[in-house]
């Protein structure tokens, strides 16, 4: 049985502990639970040249945007970057944003991940809260599990086959205006968008705020996402 080929975007790394130099990497625990899934997890150089992007993904079955660093603030109008924004890449972020909307067009099967989520809000015209910072219990989103409810009868919601999830999140922004067509079906209790889909999607499309492949080895409900990328991107 041939798996399904599922696009994933490098990120850029100045150090890993194998290699002496630079590396462009993925989470492993991201590429485990699409090939988990039956998917073929193909990582994928950001070319700086995002025209190319069409011809690139034509080969593919799938697209998982997965986390990283934080998009450039003036991609959605901010005049100033917060001091805590990091890991600002302008390749990277110019190669995500094409990647998203070219997905979304075409209608490739796109499971969009914390980092991947803002990039699909911001290519379709959204803004992002550069800092959200902490205003006391149920607001703080790093090094956190927390219960996220979903709305039933979403795409989110029938993927984890579930209507509540534990939530693994690592984020320090978040959706401010939401971008055009996006619906959200999830929030934490502080009102953070957990997740958004399309109000008229052409194709499987989930976008999730929290960091799903961090428990997806024991818990079905984060591995149903990957397994409904895979399951869309093979039919």
């Amino acid at each position: 049985m041939t798996r399904p080929l599922i696009a994933i975007p490098a990120r850029f790394s100045a150090t890993t502990s194998a290699l002496r130099y630079a590396a462009e990497v993925n989470a492993r625990a991201l590429v485990e639970a699409v090939y988990r899934a039956g998917g073929e997890p193909a990582t994928i150089h950001p070319d700086p040249d995002p025209a190319c992007v069409s011809a690139r993904l034509s080969r593919f079955d799938g697209v998982l945007l997965p986390g990283g660093g934080d998009l450039d603030p003036r991609l959605y109008g901010a005049s100033d970057a917060h001091e805590a924004v990091y890991d600002v890449d302008v390749t990277q972020d110019a190669f995500d944003l094409a990647v998203a909307r070219h997905a979304l067009g075409a209608g490739l099967p796109l499971l969009a991940v914390c980092r991947g989520l803002q990039a699909v809000n911001v290519a379709l015209g959204g803004t992002l809260e550069q800092h959200m910072g902490s205003a006391g219990p149920g607001t703080e989103h790093r090094h956190l599990v927390h219960p996220v409810a979903l709305l039933p009868g979403s795409v989110v919601a029938r993927a984890c086959g579930a209507e509540k999830v534990d939530a693994s999140c690592y984020h320090h922004q978040r959706v401010d205006r939401l971008g055009s067509g996006l619906a959200v079906t999830a929030r934490a209790v502080d009102g953070t968008v957990e997740a958004m889909e399309l109000t008229s999607a052409v194709g499987w499309f989930a976008a999730v705020q929290w960091h799903p492949e961090d428990t997806a080895g024991d818990d079905p409900a984060a591995q149903g996402l990957f397994d409904a990328l895979v399951a869309a991107a093979g039919s």
